[in-house]
């Protein structure tokens, strides 16, 4: 008889791969970016995940996600031991879903202090099955703007952090306290934690000063700082008050072209 072949394995599936969007500051792009990010991966084809952890909620606005339709949410997820096929919500661009938040979050902090693991429920909710049966490639977390224990959940559970950071003075400033705590949580939780990069947004090359600040941040952080800068864009304000994202709101925008280019960087490492 001729000799069988060994029966090949099948490879496990990668899992996921988990960043934070975050900065403790506000207004400076951040859930334009996880937003924009997200839907312009998964029009690359990546399944893409959206966990809104912010308890203004607004990345669940911009995907469509009403108020009224937020029964379940990331607070369960992470504090009510929610099922997540029961919390995780379709949105209408292709391969993206999202995990809603409302202002039940904004409780969050104090419900976590009294918890022994408090910062790592993020982390071991990501592990749940229900996330391994969907398969999803990437997972982006629109964080809070402070550097809360929702934010510290955020980095214990990614693999990487992408800060952005508005053209304009003080900056720079503004990024060296979140810097500390990447630190902090590297030694005492999440060792593998790195940067993903550094995002200019709201750039305007016309504006000495926006040419500055990209100056100093290229100096100072190197290969840290995205190629891609984000401009200030009307059709990006404009996006998420149609429940959009740019890239379907207006599809031949600069800021859609931007955030592909975004994407680009970012999807080029995933297939390495």
């Amino acid at each position: 008889m001729p000799a069988t072949e060994p029966l090949l394995k099948p490879e496990p599936a990668r899992p996921a791969h988990v960043i934070a969007v975050a900065n403790q500051k506000g207004g400076v792009g951040k859930t334009t970016t996880a937003i924009n990010l997200a839907a312009a991966l998964a029009e690359q084809g990546f399944r893409v995940l959206l966990i809104d952890l912010d308890p203004q909620g607004n990345a669940s606005t911009g995907l469509g996600v009403a108020p009224a339709e937020r029964q379940l949410t990331t607070y369960d997820l992470i504090l009510s031991d929610g099922q997540p096929d029961a919390i995780i919500r379709p949105t209408s661009v292709a391969n993206l879903w999202i995990c809603p938040a409302n202002s039940d979050l904004a409780s969050a902090d104090i419900d976590l202090v009294a918890n022994e693991k408090r910062s790592f429920l993020l982390h071991d909710a990501l592990r749940h099955p229900d996330f391994d049966a969907r398969a999803f490639d990437v997972v982006l977390i629109d964080c809070p703007p402070s550097l809360s224990l929702l934010t510290v959940n955020a980095l214990v559970a990614s693999h990487a952090v992408l800060v952005p950071l508005q053209a304009e003075f003080f900056a720079l400033e503004g990024l060296s306290q979140l810097l500390l705590t990447v630190r902090d949580v590297r030694r005492s939780a999440n060792p593998d934690l790195r940067i993903e990069g550094v995002l200019l947004t709201m750039y305007d090359g016309r504006n000495n000063l926006a040419q500055q600040v990209e100056a100093d941040a290229r100096e100072n952080l190197g290969d840290m700082v995205f190629h891609t800068v984000i401009p200030r864009n009307v059709r990006l304000s404009e996006a998420p008050s149609h429940a959009l994202p740019v890239t379907e709101y207006d599809t031949a925008s600069k800021g859609a072209e931007a955030y592909r280019a975004l994407a680009n960087e970012i999807g080029a490492r995933l297939k390495r």
